[in-house]
């Protein structure tokens, strides 16, 4: 608190001009120096009284946090299967034995916590079944390719899959597009089983099973507001030629034993066909959608990016990447994990040249970077 006086003035009687009094103006400074020190002593004293004790107090009380649950790998790191091909019509390499992982599917796991390896179908069966002993979970992605090499290495890594499952090992598979439609080759045992389809670019919505329970299925988590918008806002994208009807699932003892039908969805025909699907006794998620355009790939107008859309993504993201924790027990050393990431690549930029993605990882035989 500082007093003041009223400022007095005298004449000058040379100019005439008013001036302070330079008595009173050295009186005046003593005055409010001789209030403030003694003011300021006394808030510096408080201030090491009261504040002291209020840091020491918050240093010695950070809240605790609490033990991770050991029964999660929160580590997990997912095998990507490369597919046939440069993912841009040879414009990025034309070799016949090229193939590639479109970058999309990598940062679709990454943004859940998950690093990526890639599971290149070129390589010697024994490193494939290396590196599926690196992995927590697989992701089969879309494509075109339906026979040869690329669908024996598929339909091996599915009975992998399927083993590892069975042997106690909680080993989850997300087949996407292509990936369903092989899954459902397989598991029919029939490679004519698929129809034809009007869905190529095309974003729909997806119509839920009457009477469907979500829990443990890739639904489980999601928001009853974002699910009951899919079924009324085209926030998935449809990308493919083939498909199957829920009558010819229903009539093959094999694909309706082994899958549920969770949701369907409608062509540019008003043609019905199945979209999701779970298996009943495996974590084994199949989508005839592609949850990873949504967020990541920019080449198609019809592709959604509007918030709902990018959440669908996530959740979906979120939900594989939560089954792969649950693979608790594959916890291979770290050395031979760093050198199979995909980080030991360099992804190439296909949107420039009209490739069907924005960014793609290729694969040409060679020797392996793997040291395993």
């Amino acid at each position: 608190v500082i007093f003041h006086t009223p400022i007095q003035y005298s004449k000058n009687t040379r100019g005439g001009e008013n001036q302070f009094s330079s008595n009173f103006i050295n009186s005046s400074m003593q005055m409010e120096t001789n209030f403030l020190i003694p003011f300021f002593t006394i808030f510096i004293q408080l201030m090491a009284t009261h504040v002291k004790p209020q840091i020491i107090e918050s240093q010695l009380n950070f809240p605790t946090c609490p033990a991770t649950d050991p029964a999660l790998n929160y580590r997990p790191v997912i095998g990507i299967v490369s597919h046939p091909g440069d993912g841009a019509s040879g414009r990025l390499n034309n070799d016949s034995d090229v193939s590639y992982i479109a970058a999309s599917y990598v940062k679709f796991a990454e943004m859940a916590g998950a690093r990526v390896i890639p599971i290149i179908y070129t390589e010697p069966p024994e490193i494939i079944n290396q590196k599926l002993n690196l992995v927590n979970g697989i992701i089969f992605t879309g494509g075109w390719s339906k026979k040869g090499l690329y669908f024996e290495v598929v339909k091996g890594i599915f009975e992998k899959v399927l083993e590892k499952n069975d042997a106690g090992e909680h080993f989850p598979l997300l087949a996407i597009c292509l990936g369903f439609e092989l899954l459902t080759m397989i598991i029919s045992k029939d490679n004519n089983i698929l129809e034809e389809f009007s869905a190529s670019h095309q974003a729909s919505t997806v119509q839920f099973v009457e009477n469907i329970k979500f829990d443990g299925t890739v639904f489980g988590r999601f928001p009853p507001v974002l699910l009951k918008k899919m079924s009324t806002h085209c926030l998935v994208m449809q990308n493919h030629r083939f498909g199957i009807s829920p009558e010819r699932l229903q009539a093959n003892n094999d694909l309706c034993g082994f899958f549920r039908v969770l949701t369907t969805s409608v062509d540019k025909k008003n043609k019905v066909y199945v979209s999701s699907v779970q298996a009943q006794h495996y974590p084994v998620t199949a989508l005839q959608w592609h949850p990873e355009k949504n967020v990541f790939e920019w080449g198609s107008s019809q592709i959604p990016h509007t918030e709902d859309a990018i959440q669908v993504t996530q959740h979906v993201a979120n939900y594989f990447v939560s089954e792969a924790r649950k693979s608790s027990n594959n916890k291979p050393a770290t050395s031979k994990v760093l050198d199979n990431l995909i980080y030991n690549y360099s992804p190439s930029y296909a949107g420039k040249v009209r490739g069907n993605f924005e960014e793609v990882y290729l694969f040409t035989p060679r020797p392996t970077l793997s040291s395993l």
